[in-house]
């Protein structure tokens, strides 16, 4: 066990699989994360730093959204994709004066990074990964922007940045949640000064709220399975159409000005004590026993059941009455779905 969960579990935590299941009492935790201030520990995302006179010219060739004009202290959602324009990986991106980072599932970064090496060629460019010498802390709730603000002096608007004396950045996903980067010298007294303000969560408490907030994570099991406007990257602000090319851009193009776009993202919530996977499959009663859709996050919501982002064939999503792994499975509803096809 790493010295930074040692000192997680002296706190409480109960780790497990390489994560924080919970600090001993998940419902409340999963309560406060929707009524209340959570702080949760990220250790199962990966922190990837790309520099190199190169760097900016490298990740613009390879990204979905725009590089070259993402300011310096700011970050977008953003992705990388196949030749034939399938999601390999998210990233929330973040831009330094001296670097990137990327934020992206630890169970892939190993691959990304090998694979995003083999494209630097005779680049300036390193790809490192700085995850042993920053703990990733996500901060989100009622009083989260105000302890930001004390603790940094400032409190970030959405997708910029804000430095601590100590080293740490904070970046705001939205005006209620934060990611913090902070050294390992330091992050024990950064966690304090969360824990203080709020209740101390698992994993679950915070990827339930990346769900509610309708961000798609692609995970080992969705690799391959989405073009990004099927996980509502056009959407979320996570892709540029008028950048230059990058793999897979003509044919996420071509979706975007030919159409052709069959399957959307949506929420949807699924009771019962079993809980959904990502990757497995939804089926619709227009589609038989054909799959109709796929499970893309997962969480378990505060008053039970599940909620979810789920990727399935609109006609299905606006039927609402997909089911999980059979024709006859349980039944999910469909808590939103994307306002431009919520219409048609």
């Amino acid at each position: 066990m790493s010295s930074w969960f040692e000192f997680l579990a002296s706190r409480g935590a109960r780790i497990a699989g390489g994560r924080v299941a919970d600090f001993g009492d998940p419902a409340r935790e999963l309560t406060a994360a929707r009524d209340a201030t959570i702080v949760a520990d990220l250790s199962d995302n990966a922190l990837i730093s790309v520099s190199g006179d190169d760097a900016t010219s490298f990740l613009h060739a390879q990204l979905t959204n725009d590089v070259q004009s993402l300011a310096v202290d700011t970050g977008h959602w953003t992705g990388w994709c196949t030749p034939k324009g399938r999601l390999l990986a998210s990233f929330l991106l973040v831009r330094r004066s001296d670097r990137y980072f990327l934020l992206l599932p630890a169970e892939i970064a190993p691959a990304i990074q090998k694979r995003l090496s083999m494209y630097v060629l005779r680049s300036k460019v390193k790809l490192e990964d700085v995850s042993a010498a920053y703990a990733r802390i996500g901060f989100t709730g009622q009083k989260a922007r105000e302890t930001i603000e004390r603790r940094f002096q400032q409190a970030p608007a959405s997708m910029r940045v804000v430095d601590a004396q100590d080293g740490s950045i904070a970046i705001a996903l939205d005006a209620s949640r934060f990611v913090i980067a902070a050294p390992m010298e330091t992050a024990h007294a950064m966690w304090e000064t969360f824990a203080a303000a709020a209740v101390p969560a698992g994993t679950d408490a915070w990827d339930w709220t990346s769900v509610r907030a309708g961000i798609p994570i692609i995970v080992a099991a969705t690799q391959e399975a989405f073009v990004p406007q099927m996980a509502n990257f056009d959407l979320i602000g996570a892709v540029n159409f008028r950048k230059g090319c990058y793999p897979g851009q003509e044919i996420v193009a071509r979706m975007q000005y030919r159409g052709g776009l069959k399957r959307r993202m949506a929420l949807a919530h699924v009771e019962g004590d079993v809980s959904p996977a990502p990757g497995e499959s939804l089926y619709s009663e227009a589609f038989g026993d054909q799959a109709a859709g796929m499970i893309a996050n997962v969480a378990p919501a505060p008053d039970g059941g599940y909620d979810a982002l789920v990727v399935a064939q609109i006609e299905s999503l606006a039927r609402d009455d997909l089911r999980w792994k059979s024709p006859q499975g349980p039944a999910l509803k469909i808590l939103s779905r994307p306002q431009a096809d919520a219409a048609s």
